[in-house]
């Protein structure tokens, strides 16, 4: 019996957004773990495992959202729990990496956060992680165990696909997304423009220029995470007064901080699609503009390979 339980797949979810964990297993065909993560009176994370998880396969889904740092405090000590339970191999499954848009020194003394919180993931426990859509690729490189880095373009593509707009304009709203537009563009064999903008202070957007040829034409906003939503709310009324015809946008992370909802309610774009790497807050489900794509079928297929050792690279889009 022990070794029919040897490397046997086991999927565990902290509070963050256990609706995705389920939807997850449900896909796989998985029960979800059963763990007792919840709080000391003071606030501090309190967690038993309850059942056993010895010499066992074991993810744990945990985006480390809004609380960002309640949800990876919870993250470090549920796989530090899974390492002392002696788990196989520990896999943290993160759809969406906070702190990840501190990546680099653009400024005299400041922290590089995301390589912090790798060198943290690492010494909880974590024997690899499963990402998807890090704000910078190089991200990866900060880690030095394996990281299998998916993307949510094959989700909203396919969404797009089925649209079928016409006379498409795909568009990167700053210089730094050119990549991840132009793979998107290539997928829907649509030409690409860039929106010029420059950032006055941290909380402010001023939209410069639109460049490429975008009068007449259905534009759509690739971009990788909303947060405040000014960049998106200008770069759409920028498309507009450069004569495009509707304005679309898409991301993979809805974080939505502060008024963002409302700013999306209130902008020109005709739709807005998300993914739910990230639960959406109360305010995004009253907005009509805000449509919500799944992820889970995407991370319940990683995960299958990762625990099957086979081929992911099938998923990188």
């Amino acid at each position: 019996m022990a070794e029919q339980n040897r490397n046997a797949l086991r999927i565990f979810s902290g509070n963050a957004h256990p609706s995705l964990a389920r939807e997850i297993c449900k896909k796989l065909g998985v029960p979800l773990g059963r763990a007792d993560v919840g709080r000391f009176p003071d606030g501090e994370v309190r967690l038993q495992i309850l059942e056993n998880v010895r010499g066992m396969d074991v993810f744990v889904i945990q985006p480390t959202c809004r609380p960002v740092n309640e949800n990876l405090v919870e993250l470090l000590v549920m796989l530090d729990a899974f390492r002392r339970a002696s788990a196989d191999r520990i896999t943290a499954v993160i759809p969406f990496y906070g702190y990840a848009r501190q990546d680099r020194k653009d400024r005299p003394r400041v922290p590089i956060s995301s390589k912090l919180v790798a060198d943290l993931l690492t010494s909880a426990g974590a024997n690899r992680v499963l990402a998807l859509d890090l704000h910078a690729g190089q991200i990866q490189g900060y880690f030095n165990i394996p990281v299998d880095h998916l993307y949510g373009t094959p989700v909203t593509v396919d969404y797009f696909r089925k649209l079928r707009l016409k006379n498409i304009a795909v568009v990167s709203p700053d210089p730094g997304g050119v990549e991840r537009a132009r793979a998107f563009a290539k997928r829907l064999d649509a030409p690409l423009a860039i929106i010029d903008k420059r950032r006055e202070d941290a909380h402010t957007v001023e939209v410069m220029n639109v460049i490429g040829r975008v009068e007449g034409k259905t534009c759509l906003i690739v971009d990788d995470i909303i947060d405040t939503g000014g960049t998106l709310a200008h770069s759409a009324q920028a498309l507009l007064d450069a004569g495009a015809r509707a304005v679309y946008a898409c991301c993979t992370h809805g974080v939505f901080a502060g008024n963002a909802v409302q700013k999306i309610c209130a902008s020109p774009l005709k739709e807005l699609v998300i993914t739910n790497s990230i639960p959406l807050l109360p305010a995004g489900k009253e907005c009509h503009k805000i449509k919500v794509l799944s992820v889970a079928k995407l991370l319940a297929e990683a995960i299958r390979s990762i625990h099957e050792e086979t081929s992911v690279s099938k998923l990188f889009i």
